[in-house]
């Protein structure tokens, strides 16, 4: 059996903010999306807040207009703003989130041609009987990418394809894809799990798939993306992957208890392997990052992200014992990945001539177990 994760950024759209060449340049963007969101969805608006949002309105394109470049207000029912003729500011006449009926929502906008046929090809390419899938914009979208664009590439689709809507309002969802001999038996979600002070731990979800093997036993994945780096400030985003991290060990500790022996956790952690973040799962339980393993074939760089150098380690494979002790052998897949200045740092699908024409920007991560 082979088990991979990858990280396929969106397959039809993404976020505008999010589908640029340079990454860094909508990071602003989605920081004020999300702190207009926030207020937004507040109780009572105060004159501070509503100043604060006029602010972040005009700043997101919405001055003139509920479609700005990078979003869209959606204002169906009840009264929260106006906009005076004499062009001058918004005015927030509603007095809280239950005065009117409405959302504010990301526009996106299609993923690269060439990008979303070389996403295809890596799934291909991988030969994966159960593949774990980051950033999925729904089932739907994971299915129509199954049942049409694998084909295109004479691909063969998964017969398995389940998506589990998560926490983010940018649709990127984890998900599996697995082949016919692998059917998925059950799925927990744990999208609404909350900490101590009722605060949502997952950003995404960490759901957990069970596929019965013909050998009577169940192998037990478990799919997460925790909390990025990029948005918000760094302690409080390494706190939330810190909590995230704990929590998917209780998770796995709790299954251990249970009597399961075959478990997986895959996907990308947004973080190294020596950080404090991480150190819940890597240091404080018996599971094992496959990149350790001597079987293990890291293709002479030790990253899966960007520029795949040692800080850019963020996508895992975790096995419990049980499954480590059948491991064959495993890889890193960076066909579909930009290769960076020349000369190329590793080899690449003829098509990919450009940045965007990349599949992703992470290497998929695969492993090969004798079940």
């Amino acid at each position: 059996m082979r088990l991979a994760s990858y990280n396929v950024e969106n397959l039809f759209d993404r976020a505008k903010a999010m589908n640029q060449q340079d990454w860094s340049a909508g990071k602003p963007i989605l920081e004020k999306f999300a702190a207009l969101n926030a207020l937004l969805g507040e109780l009572t608006y105060t004159a501070e807040m509503k100043q604060k949002m006029v602010v972040l309105m005009n700043e997101l394109g919405l001055r003139k207009s509920d479609t700005g470049p990078f979003v869209i207000l959606r204002r169906n029912r009840g009264k929260l703003l106006t906009r005076p003729q004499d062009g001058s500011d918004i005015r927030i006449i509603a007095d809280g989130r239950a005065d009117w009926v409405g959302s504010l929502e990301l526009r996106s906008a299609p993923v690269d041609e060439v990008a979303m046929l070389l996403t295809a090809q890596v799934m291909i390419d991988l030969q994966a009987d159960i593949l774990a899938v980051v950033e999925a914009e729904s089932r739907p979208a994971l299915q129509a990418f199954n049942n049409e664009i694998l084909p295109a590439r004479n691909g063969k689709p998964f017969e398995h394809v389940m998506v589990i809507d998560g926490n983010d309002e940018r649709g990127i969802d984890v998900g599996l894809m697995t082949a016919r001999a692998f059917p998925i038996d059950t799925i927990r979600s744990h999208v609404d799990d909350k900490d101590r002070s009722g605060a949502l731990i997952f950003s995404r979800d960490c759901p957990e798939f069970a596929i019965p093997l013909k050998s009577g036993e169940t192998l037990h994945i478990l799919v997460n993306h925790l909390k990025s780096k990029g948005f918000g400030t760094q302690s409080s985003s390494d706190a939330r992957r810190k909590a995230q991290a704990e929590r998917v060990k209780a998770i796995y500790q709790q299954r251990s208890k249970e009597g399961e022996a075959l478990i997986a956790i895959m996907g990308d952690f947004n973080d190294t392997p020596d950080s404090t973040t991480l150190a819940p799962l890597l240091k404080d339980t018996d599971l094992q990052d496959i990149f350790t393993h001597p079987a293990f074939d890291n293709g002479g760089y030790p990253g899966t992200w960007g520029s795949c150098t040692a800080n850019n380690k963020i996508d895992y494979i975790l096995l419990s014992p049980a499954l480590w002790k059948k491991v064959k052998q495993g890889g890193v897949f960076r066909k579909g990945m930009w290769p960076g200045v020349r000369p190329a740092k590793w080899e690449t699908y003829p098509e990919l001539k450009k940045p965007v024409n990349a599949g992703s920007d992470h290497a998929a991560v695969w492993v090969e177990l004798d079940l």
